[in-house]
């Protein structure tokens, strides 16, 4: 396997474009919330990388780590992109509206100097009609890539801020190559695959869907730590702030804290309603995330790492052919294999292999023994998450390189190596590579439907 020069460029310029898609290049830093790093799945990229805040086009080349005394060259990189920031959906702009009705309405909370400063300094903006849509700041998390676009492969979900996406991605290929068509041909045509299949998969999964997404018990830890001590004293406190009648309701709670998250991802704006909550509340407000995610799109039900089986297949049959032998003159392998999703994309096939597993499952009654976990949506799945498999051509074979979020990830089980020989890594998922069936995981015998909760 040889990589020639300009497939190692055009290579680089993807990776390089990966390490850096945030859109914020302000010299100084603004004026962030406290509460910013405890967003969840509605956290900004930055938070995770907060350096992109000074230079939002600084790269970290030396996360990058074939071994290093062995001859090697980037040859392929697979990457699994969540989409850009978005607008919330219309289940939670409704929320926010209950939430500004109900702080014009409560007359008993006119005096209170906190509600006084938020009838002051904020207004509703939200419409329905923006219902889960990419923003300008998610197109431009995405445009920072570079090169030719002729060679890399792109795939998409059909939500629109999903092609929203791998369009903002496009428009970076181009701009980065010097390619004028943007200004001189507005109605350009993108070239990429929607396919739900692959980056939809959890649709498509009966067994998911059946037994954890429509089953009841499969996320009692969810509805035990919603009704728990630690939701309730938070619920007390912000009534109290707020000079409420009664108990906060627990999905205004969670809307006044994402409209914090909403305005600092769309607008980079500190929002009045962050000093609501202090660190404490936030911490307790990510574990309730986190603990959605853990049981409905990770480790908590196997059937949830199992239904992304389609996805795992398609990436290591893309880097089977990109590691492939040839001769000198074989066309070289394809550069870069893109693909957009969601979180729900990234975090089962994250859970397929064996990251991010916490020794002891997150659960309702243990939440003070947990602020040390691994599984923290807010660093794993931000917004513009990416999930990024690097093959490299060296002296004693092909090497693969994982990293999430630009940060180099050991293989479990391969721990000594950054970059361990890609036969090995096959070696260690050869029950996956052999075994993990969709049809047969997804369709098969009914019991295989309900909720599974081996951990």
């Amino acid at each position: 396997m040889s990589g020639s020069p300009p497939t190692n460029r055009l290579l680089l310029a993807a990776v390089c474009l990966l390490l850096s898609r945030c859109s914020c290049s302000s010299r100084s830093l603004p004026d962030i919330p406290h509460i910013a790093p405890f967003f969840g799945t509605k956290t900004r990229y930055e938070e995770v990388k907060p350096h992109l805040l000074l230079d939002a086009l600084s790269v970290n080349a030396s996360v990058l780590r074939p071994p290093a005394g062995e001859r090697c060259s980037p040859v392929h990189l697979s990457a699994v992109i969540r989409h850009g920031s978005r607008y919330p959906t219309v289940k939670n702009i409704r929320r926010i509206h209950r939430l500004s009705e109900m702080l014009r309405g409560d007359a008993s909370g006119g005096s209170a100097g906190w509600q006084r400063d938020i009838r002051g300094r904020w207004e509703n903006w939200f419409s329905e009609d923006m219902d889960g849509q990419l923003v300008t700041k998610g197109r431009e998390e995405l445009r920072q890539l570079a090169e030719n676009l002729t060679r890399i492969s792109l795939r998409s979900s059909s939500k629109h801020r999903c092609v929203s996406s791998v369009e903002a991605f496009q428009e970076g290929l181009w701009r980065r190559s010097g390619d004028r068509r943007l200004s001189s041909q507005p109605n350009v045509q993108y070239r990429h695959l929607v396919d739900d299949e692959l980056l939809r998969f959890f649709e498509n999964c009966r067994s998911y869907v059946e037994g954890v997404e429509r089953n009841r018990t499969a996320l009692q830890e969810v509805e035990k730590f919603k009704h728990g001590e630690e939701m309730e004293a938070l619920r007390r406190r912000t009534a109290k702030k707020l000079v409420c009648t009664s108990v906060f309701p627990a999905d205004l709670l969670e809307a006044a804290f994402f409209i914090c998250s909403y305005e600092l991802s769309i607008k980079s704006v500190h929002s009045p309603w962050c000093f609501l909550f202090d660190t404490d509340d936030a911490k307790v407000l990510e574990y309730k995330t986190d603990l959605k995610q853990y049981w409905k799109r990770s480790h908590g039900h196997v059937i949830s790492g199992l239904s992304s089986c389609p996805l795992f297949h398609h990436v290591f049959r893309t880097l089977d052919r990109a590691g492939r032998p040839r001769r000198s003159t074989d066309e070289p392998p394809e550069p870069a294999s893109i693909l957009v999703g969601h979180a729900e994309t990234l975090l089962p096939l994250l859970s397929l292999l064996g990251l991010y597993k916490d020794k002891t499952p997150p659960t309702a009654s243990n939440y003070h023994t947990q602020h040390a976990r691994s599984f923290r949506t807010s660093l794993i799945v931000p917004y513009a998450a990416n999930l990024l498999f690097v093959l490299y051509d060296c002296q004693r074979g092909p090497r693969l390189q994982l990293l999430v979020n630009e940060c180099p990830v050991r293989f479990p089980g391969l721990e000594a190596e950054d970059a361990p020989l890609y036969r090995d890594v096959r070696a260690t998922y050869r029950h996956l590579l052999d075994g993990c069936d969709f049809h047969r995981e997804c369709e098969g015998r009914a019991a295989g439907r309900g909720p599974n909760t081996e951990l």
